[in-house]
């Protein structure tokens, strides 16, 4: 896939009210739990004379991926590089400080101004690059870790058979308003398993042999239909809310019906078999992490405000301006009459993988 074909739908920008970086305590709160697992991993698996670090000829390398605006990424980014210290002055008894680069990545229109505007007092060199992770962003075996949460269950693109022109209109409307149809469920796979060969691809050129790679993101649990995940949930109600609203009038009909959210949730299977057909890593942990906050229930306005952070730009760009407020107004009005669209019963799981690129040697 090339890199140009990628479309991409930032996070709301700024450090406002609204903005993604007040409204993403659902993510932060992930890369608070990924602590414990990013320090055992590290001080586990990381073998830092297999990766031939030397302290006297370059930094240790650490990118992290879908890093947005912050705060978050900061958070993960700390951890890692105590994780690294502390093994480093273990294994080698040394009280010299290591360098490291930071290397914070996001699409071309993220907005890496707040980002950097709010980087907190710091030890590390620290660089954007903008870009999509599905294609290569370093240099050839380059980065020692690599991080990403909560990034990877953003699709590339929308899968081009639920945007097919040709297809007949009964079956585009029939299908698309609804997350959790079978059509939807398996051209989001197909995308999603493409799009993990190519991000896998990519960081096996940039990371050096026996770098680690550790992820987090939202999936499903193995055996599962999508109907009884809380993304599924989510998805069903905004594309019921929005054909509500094209009967009214409120919006336009075809676009509704036509509007596709970008996002796929995998069982631990599939990306087990998603890693292992790729054949570049090893898979040293897979599990399930404990958020603290998919347990508990929330206000109308808190869950909607934190799903136009993420998905305000979407919204934009396929109804145009006019229309953002309106369905995010309508969102929280429907939200809070049916408040078991965030059924704490229904299934959800967040996913922990630490990988490490296999030996070239």
């Amino acid at each position: 896939m090339a890199i140009d074909e990628v479309e991409s739908y930032p996070m709301i920008a700024g450090d406002g009210p609204s903005s993604y970086a007040k409204n993403s305590s659902y993510q932060k709160a992930l890369v608070e739990a990924a602590r414990e697992l990013i320090n055992k991993n590290i001080a586990n698996k990381l073998d830092l004379c297999s990766l031939k670090f030397d302290t006297d000829s370059c930094a240790f390398r650490i990118a992290d991926l879908g890093c947005s605006v912050g705060p978050n990424t900061f958070i993960a980014v700390q951890t890692i590089i105590e994780a690294v210290e502390l093994k480093y002055h273990a294994e080698h008894q040394n009280t010299s400080a290591l360098e490291f680069q930071v290397l914070f990545n996001d699409h071309t229109d993220n907005d890496f101004n707040t980002l950097f505007r709010t980087l907190p007092p710091r030890k590390y060199f620290a660089a954007g690059v903008p870009g999509s992770f599905h294609g290569c962003l370093f240099p050839k075996s380059t980065l020692h870790v690599v991080h990403s949460s909560t990034a990877l269950q953003w699709l590339s693109r929308v899968p081009k058979e639920l945007i097919n022109e040709k297809a007949s209109e009964s079956k585009r409307r029939n299908i698309q308003y609804t997350g959790s149809a079978k059509e939807v469920v398996e051209a989001k796979s197909a995308q999603f398993r493409n799009d993990m060969e190519s991000f896998l691809n990519a960081r096996a050129e940039e990371l050096v042999s026996g770098g680690l790679m550790l992820i987090s993101f939202p999936a499903m649990p193995d055996g599962t239909p999508v109907i009884d995940t809380i993304i599924g949930s989510i998805l069903n109600f905004i594309g019921s809310c929005l054909i509500e609203m094209a009967r009214m009038g409120m919006i336009n009909e075809e676009k509704a019906y036509n509007f596709v959210v970008p996002m796929y949730t995998p069982t631990p299977k599939e990306m087990e078999s998603i890693i292992q057909r790729n054949g570049y890593f090893t898979i040293e942990t897979m599990c399930e992490m404990k958020n603290p906050m998919s347990h508990r229930t929330y206000s109308a306005e808190f869950n909607i405000s934190h799903i136009r952070a993420a998905m305000e730009g979407l919204v934009l760009k396929h109804f145009g301006d006019d229309s953002v407020d309106k369905i995010f107004n309508y969102f929280t009005a429907k939200l809070a009459d049916n408040p078991s669209v965030f059924d704490t019963k229904l299934k959800n799981m967040d996913l922990f993988i630490c990988l490490r690129r296999i030996s070239t040697d």
